[in-house]
């Protein structure tokens, strides 16, 4: 069996019937990881001293007969905007270069309860700003199928990390496709829950009414295992939400036979959209319907003002939320300021990057007093014209598909020279983000040229459990790696 088509519990019978230890385990994934982060540079940082002795303490406790928990010894990575104790937390910035955190996320922290363990933490665009992972201070991640293209981003180390085959799985965050886009471009599964079922306690802000904490994996059903772990309330974040966490692997094996799948009308006939992608994600349709689905055009009529509501609403969330990286309590500091305006000023120009810069601008803008009402508070309101579409359709369908992004993964500086064509990545993932709702990516196919293509299923509110099903359903008919091109992923 191919290393990446086995499965968290795959890899779990093995520990348990001892055919492998979780010291192995790890040190194969560690290797795997030395052997392609010269050609990647998925990963911030590598805890291979801490994975290891973490592993052995999982043997050892496993030998005495201790219960362990679900994620016992598998090797883990971590979006490097969620912190770590004792493990520095960086978000790809010269900002925060030497920041160790010394509290742990909430969803980390579940993780190592869970019996996880980190074998690193991965590269991003700066503070998640981005679509490509090229925005990262310590240099840009690329493609595990073709490392000349991006993987995607903000949360592209952690997608190329599983692609890869570094760790079983990662943590991301998505504000307006983060971890739906690179899961696309590398060819993994990435979900991004309902707003407020992660908490976001420990995450590092980049727009709070947007982030959701979401994870990456090799399969659905490992996706589903992960959110798991992760979900939950959480008294320590106001916005998490107090609902009970059902049992997401449940009902992975039911029929979706009956079940009415919304083909999203707009998304079909946005601008732009690749017709390799078109037509991969619509046979991916036609699969569903094989598999005894009823497929249901519906209109969104305002899914493509999505794009234009998101970059007034996450810049200027983010010009709040970054205003305390002013030099003075942690983070970046300019030496030899002549005032303490001046080295406020000069260790925000110093140690943010030019995209972070942009966009704290193009919020403080729209924040500015003559200009909220005509920007932010207009965003606002289209924002819940969004909402109201996606309620609307939800009242006849399921769930809704569409494809994941508007093309496969473009070349590496691609769009350096134009922001705009860079945030055009995003613009069938962002009205997710701006809803509040569930949606998953998941492998649908491959380009002429071997890249990856991702379809995008859309939940309603707290509805993981079927998006996860239907999921389920169409990756185990469609086999998509099945015809994995020859020449995949890096050695």
């Amino acid at each position: 069996m191919d290393r990446r088509d086995m499965t968290i519990s795959a890899w779990r019978q093995q520990l348990q019937s001892g055919e492998v230890s979780s010291r192995e385990l790890v040190d194969q994934h560690l290797k795997r990881l030395e052997s392609s982060e010269p050609s990647l540079n998925a990963f911030v940082e590598v805890t291979a001293d801490h994975a290891r002795a973490e592993a052995s303490r999982v043997d050892e406790a496993r030998a005495a007969g201790e219960t362990l928990g679900p994620l016992a010894g598998l090797p883990l990575a971590i979006k490097d905007n969620l912190c770590t104790k004792g493990v520095r937390t960086t978000c790809s910035s010269r900002m925060l270069e030497q920041f160790v955190p010394p509290y742990e996320s909430t969803v980390t922290e579940r993780l190592w309860q869970a019996g996880g363990v980190l074998v690193g933490k991965t590269n991003l665009d700066e503070f998640a700003m981005g679509g490509s992972t090229e925005t990262s201070a310590f240099g840009a991640t690329q493609n595990p199928w073709n490392t000349a293209h991006v993987p995607g981003g903000s949360s592209g180390g952690s997608a190329a990390a599983v692609a890869a085959g570094s760790c079983v799985a990662s943590l991301g965050s998505d504000t307006g496709g983060s971890i739906r886009q690179p899961a696309s471009f590398c060819g993994v599964v990435g979900l991004k829950p309902t707003y407020g079922r992660v908490s976001r306690w420990g995450l590092v802000a980049f727009a709070s009414s947007l982030d959701q904490v979401g994870p990456f994996a090799g399969s659905v059903a490992d996706v589903a295992e992960l959110l798991q772990v992760i979900a939950g309330p959480d008294p320590r974040d106001s916005t998490c939400l107090d609902a009970a966490v059902p049992d997401f692997s449940a009902g992975l094996n039911q029929s979706i036979k009956g079940l009415k799948v919304g083909v999203i009308k707009e998304c079909f006939d946005a601008e732009g959209l690749d017709p390799e992608v078109k037509a991969s994600v619509q046979a991916s349709a036609a699969q569903l319907e094989a598999l005894g689905a009823e497929l249901v055009e519906v209109s969104c009529p305002r899914f493509n003002d999505g794009i234009a509501t998101y970059y007034v609403i996450a810049p200027s969330e983010a010009s709040a939320n970054l205003a305390r990286y002013d030099g003075v309590k942690y983070g970046f500091r300019a030496e030899d300021a002549e005032s303490l305006a001046a080295m406020t000023a000069r260790s925000r120009a110093e140690g943010f990057g030019a995209e972070v810069q942009r966009r704290i601008l193009i919020g403080t803008y729209a924040l500015s007093a003559g200009y909220v009402d005509a920007y932010y508070k207009k965003a606002q309101q289209v924002r819940t014209l969004i909402r109201r579409d996606f309620d609307a359709a939800f009242q006849s369908v399921d769930v809704l598909l569409t494809p994941t992004a508007p093309s496969t993964a473009f070349k590496s500086g691609a769009h350096a020279d134009d922001p705009l064509a860079m945030y055009l990545a995003d613009l069938l993932t962002i009205p997710v983000n701006l809803a509040g709702l569930p949606a998953i990516s998941v492998p649908c196919g491959f380009s002429a040229a071997g890249l990856p293509i991702g379809m995008q299923l859309i939940g309603n509110v707290l509805d993981e459990p079927r998006l996860l099903q239907v999921a389920h359903q169409y990756e185990q008919a469609a086999q998509v790696f099945a015809s994995r091109p020859e020449a995949a992923l890096v050695p």
